[in-house]
Parts: C-alpha cells; sequence; structure tokens
C-alpha cells in the first residue's frame, strides 16, 4: 500500500477513534481561533478541536493536491502532556496518534 494511502487510513482512524468518544464536533469553532501563533494553537483550541479542525482536513488538502508531506512529524507527544490521564478517549486517541507519527519516521508503533 502506497504511503498516501497508509496516511488517509490513518486519518480515518484517528477522527473514528474522535467520534467514538463523543469528541468530534459539529460546529467549528470561531474563526479567531484558528490565528492563533501558539504551536497546535494551545492557546485558543483544545487538542482534540485541534486534531479536527486543523491537522485532519490540511493532511487531507495535502494528499489531494499531492503536496510535499512533512519529513519529520511528531505529535503524540504533545498529547501526552495536553491531556490529562483522565480525559476521555485519551488513550484510544494516543494510540492511534503514535500509528500516524510512525508513518512519518518509519517506526513501528
Amino acid at each position: 500500500m502506497k504511503r498516501e494511502e497508509q496516511l488517509r487510513e490513518q486519518l480515518l482512524r484517528v477522527e473514528a477513534a474522535l467520534r467514538q468518544h463523543q469528541l468530534w464536533q459539529s460546529t467549528p469553532p470561531d474563526a479567531a481561533a484558528f490565528s492563533s501563533t501558539q504551536p497546535f494553537c494551545m492557546d485558543t483550541l483544545e487538542p482534540y478541536e485541534w486534531l479536527q479542525w486543523v491537522l485532519i482536513p490540511r493532511m487531507h488538502a495535502l494528499l489531494d493536491a499531492g503536496g510535499e508531506l512533512p519529513g519529520a512529524f511528531a505529535v503524540a507527544p504533545y498529547y501526552e502532556i495536553a491531556l490529562e490521564a483522565q480525559h476521555p478517549g485519551r488513550e484510544a486517541v494516543l494510540a492511534e496518534l503514535l500509528e500516524l507519527d510512525a508513518l512519518f519516521t518509519g517506526d513501528d508503533a
């Protein structure tokens, strides 16, 4: 399977984990939330919001356009810190993010 196909499938798995744990939103945040200069929009978006409204759409857009994908990529370390241990869906989402990161590093997660 091509790397692009693997990435698409993994993005869908991240989305499915968010949906399964009722972390997927039907309404986007206010437009001002996306003008943050902080990594992961940490000052304006909740961690799960960033995945839904920034990472997943941007990755799909890159794949759709045949754009150059990031050479180094790791979001799971941020989520390990940003999400408290009792956070709903933490472990399921982290597992999917580790798999996503592995597609960029070539590691087996």
